[in-house]
């Protein structure tokens, strides 16, 4: 044995050196990691042909063994780790199939049908393409200015508190890092915009560095996170395969029996679950600005940047109109719904009958199989379980769905009828969206003419007394709109007057597009409306049409051909979500074509205005270096894809995965697997990219933290605030390098170092509180789901 070492030990050292070695090597990190892959095999082949690498395994011939095996221990709980007693056999070559021409046979086939599952034509390339859009919509939006605006403005409205500058970072880098999810580009953007300014105004060099370097951070997590939709699509094959496994080694036949529910995690739950914690990361940011400038007032003073708005607004007037009303319309829409006022109208009848209620576990199962449930779930969950079967075996078994007859139709049609709201869920949405927006009309210009804001909210009321009194769930949706098209019209023209007098606010003119196309985006994933592809499509193009209204503006060209493109695409929305649009069916209604006509109309416009918003930033010179760094960073990510699973296949060429993953079961405790874990990826975040180890280190170690009782949400979340940290801490992390890269003479490295030690205590405490109480990512998925 070479150095006292097995051979796995040996081959697993030498990939580790290697790729340290190629990646400091300067060549572009995706070839390196490949290259390191190519390297590995060849020296752990040749020293493998020369006798070097002798592998222990352990004599599974032994009586000790056999002994083992008849006490009702699996296979796959006896390790050397566990049992180091055990005989065992010394064999001569470290790949199991005694050879490393073999290996490489299989390495040569595993690489291709990885790349085709994985990166071609597998089910995650759909959810990869949205890492390609994501970076698009977030490089469109740095390279038009719009994160330059939304500093100057937040800095007015934070700046005359104490620490307000830092504060104003804090919020406009998780605004950019939901819009971006890139932490250099992040990093970068504010140290050149804002750390000039925070000094001059005499602002404390750690403080200012630490929060800038603090600031990009959060894109690591707060979705769109493309670090979320990486590990996502590792996460769900990771989970789903692990609790198969320990399903089976539970005795038990598919998790969904173990485990009483479907072992599947996505992308669009991750961003729920990840939208907590990244806006508690990014208060506690906010909340430690705010402190130190009231301890140290000389070192974060107030500053005032003029202000945001030139109408003075009274305390009161600000209360009532922008929170006192906004809040009074939600709550009271929300009480209205419970009490099946505001409600759906739905008549659509489905022709099959619900299928019968099951049990909440699987009880028909083996002794093994129901004594690891019991251990899982509890007695009280089993007792609770076998009752539930025995009523519905009484009842005569589970309810089968059958296809209802004409008359059950129309007979459960009549009772959705009779039980419907009488204002309808669509107009009750669209009547608050349009008395948020003549409240905050009034609230951020109180001294204007309230007429045409009265007349709107007029038109508001007319719209609902029509649709209590006229509009029934019988009515066709052409007839609707006739019905609604004078109440829509008046309130149309105050919401026009309220959002010409918005456009004068400057806090509002600055932030509303950018949180108007952030909502849109999660709104549609986090509602479960879309998966992440569409609606990063969507971000892209709302970032391509915002960056040319706003280079429009700075032409002073009329943005018209923009605003009624967007106006296009509401109206093709709300085209398609109450008219059927299906023309290739044996009938169709006259009103199903006009309304057909009108929304390929409004599709063709609003392709139109997409096409002129690319001529216009193209012309100006912001689309073209846009696409190149989306063609840049995208390439770099698949690229690294492939590398690592060449790599990875190398590691599991000579059983150096079965070997990390059998010294992590040793531990009886999960939890102390899991925090083995976490210091791993802690101490790997210093030197390797978070692809490097989403794409390298997960596929290794996630069998087994994926394999525990965790809840996968939990630990995908966990594993990104982790790599969110390592990005800060000195001397390696990657957002101090971003930030001294951009920094003038006088910052020096110390002052940066010095800077952001608060900020990573701040995401020690994060994780403690994430591991303290994991119900901090699960309540968003739980609540919407």
């Amino acid at each position: 044995m070479l150095f006292g070492l097995d051979g796995v030990e040996i081959g697993l050292i030498i990939v580790f050196l290697t790729l340290f070695a190629s990646i400091l090597s300067g060549f572009p990190v995706a070839f390196a990691i490949g290259g390191a892959g190519v390297i590995s095999f060849g020296i752990i082949a040749a020293l493998d042909s020369a006798g070097y690498l002798i592998h222990q395994a352990i004599d599974t011939s032994s009586e000790a063994y056999a002994a083992l095996r008849a006490s009702g221990v699996p296979d796959s709980a006896i390790s050397i780790f566990r049992y180091p007693d055990l005989p065992r056999m010394a064999t001569e070559s470290i790949f199991p199939a005694g050879d490393w021409e073999t290996a490489l046979t299989r390495n040569v086939g595993f690489i291709t049908n990885r790349i085709n599952e994985r990166v071609i034509a597998g089910q995650s390339i759909e959810t990869l393409l949205a890492v390609l859009m994501f970076v698009l919509m977030g490089i469109v939006l740095e390279r038009s200015k719009i994160a330059n605006d939304l500093l100057t403005t937040m800095a007015r409205v934070f700046g005359p508190l104490p620490g307000g500058l830092a504060v104003s970072i804090v919020v406009v880098g998780a605004f950019l890092a939901a819009s971006t999810g890139i932490v250099g580009a992040t990093v970068v953007t504010m140290g050149l915009l804002a750390l000039p300014t925070m000094l001059r105004n005499n602002y404390s060099p750690e403080l200012a560095t630490g929060v800038i370097a603090a600031s990009g951070t959060p894109g690591q997590i707060i979705p769109p996170s493309i670090v979320i939709v990486l590990l996502g699509t590792l996460a769900g094959d990771l989970y789903s395969t692990a609790q198969e496994t320990r399903a089976t080694e539970a005795g038990c036949s598919d998790a969904l029996t173990f485990l009483g529910e479907p072992a599947v995690v996505s992308v669009g739950t991750l961003f729920q679950a990840a939208l907590v914690p990244g806006i508690l990361l990014a208060g506690l940011y906010a909340a430690y600005a705010f402190g130190y400038a009231m301890l140290n007032p000389s070192k974060a003073p107030a500053v005032e940047m003029g202000a945001a708005n030139g109408e003075p607004v009274t305390r009161g007037e600000a209360f009532t109109w922008l929170l006192g009303v906004p809040v009074l319309l939600i709550v009271g829409t929300m009480i209205l719904s419970q009490m099946n006022v505001v409600g759906s109208q739905s008549t659509q009848v489905d022709s099959f009958s619900d299928a019968g209620q099951v049990a909440s576990l699987r009880t028909n199962v083996g002794p093994e199989c129901q004594a690891s449930m019991i251990a899982l779930h509890g007695q009280e969950a089993w007792d609770a379980a076998v009752e539930e079967q025995r009523v519905i075996d009484e009842a005569g078994g589970v309810q089968a769905s059958e296809r209802l007859t004409p008359e059950q139709m129309e007979a459960a049609r009549t009772s959705l009828i009779a039980n419907a709201a009488p204002i309808g869920t669509g107009i009750a949405i669209l009547a608050v969206m349009a008395g948020l927006v003549l409240a905050m009309a009034r609230g951020v210009s109180p001294s204007a003419e309230p007429r045409p804001l009265l007349i709107g909210m007029g038109g508001i009321l007319l719209g609902l007394v029509v649709d209590w009194l006229l509009i029934k769930p019988t009515t066709s949706a052409g007839l609707t709109v006739i019905l609604m098209l004078l109440p829509w019209a008046i309130t149309l023209y105050g919401c026009a007057i309220a959002m010409k007098r918005l456009a004068g606010n400057e806090l509002l003119r600055v932030v509303f597009p950018p949180l108007v196309l952030i909502v849109a985006v999660l709104g549609s994933i986090l509602g479960g409306i879309t998966n992440p592809t569409p609606a990063a499509a969507l971000g892209a193009a709302g970032a391509i049409m915002l960056a040319a209204y706003r280079k429009l503006g700075d032409e002073n060209r009329s943005p018209r051909i923009i605003l009624l493109s967007t106006l296009a695409v509401i109206v093709m929305i709300l085209i398609g979500i109450n008219f059927d649009l299906r023309i290739n069916t044996e009938s169709v209604s006259v009103e199903s074509w006009i309304a057909f006509v009108f929304a390929y109309a409004a599709y063709l416009y609003a392709l139109f205005g997409l096409l002129f918003s690319c001529w216009v930033l193209f012309r100006s010179g912001v689309l073209t270096p846009a696409v190149r760094e989306t063609a840049k960073v995208t390439s770099m990510v698949f690229t690294i894809l492939i590398a690592s699973q060449l790599l990875n296949l190398v590691v599991i060429s000579f059983g150096g995965e079965h070997y990390i993953q059998q010294f992590l079961k040793s531990f009886d405790d999960v939890r102390t697997v899991f925090l083995i874990v976490m210091l791993v990826l802690f101490v790997l975040g210093f030197v390797l990219d978070f692809l490097e180890i989403i794409y390298i280190v997960v596929p290794i170690v996630g069998p087994v933290i994926y394999g525990a009782h965790f809840d996968p949400k939990w630990v995908t979340i966990m594993i990104a605030v982790n790599l969110q940290t390592s990005f800060l801490t000195p001397p390696f992390g990657f957002a101090l390098f971003y930030l001294r890269g951009v920094a003038p003479k006088e910052v020096t490295t110390g002052h940066i170092y010095r800077g952001v030690i608060p900020f990573v205590l701040i995401q020690v405490v994060g994780l403690a509180l994430l591991a303290s109480f994991p119900s901090i990512v699960t309540f968003v998925p739980a609540l919407l789901n």
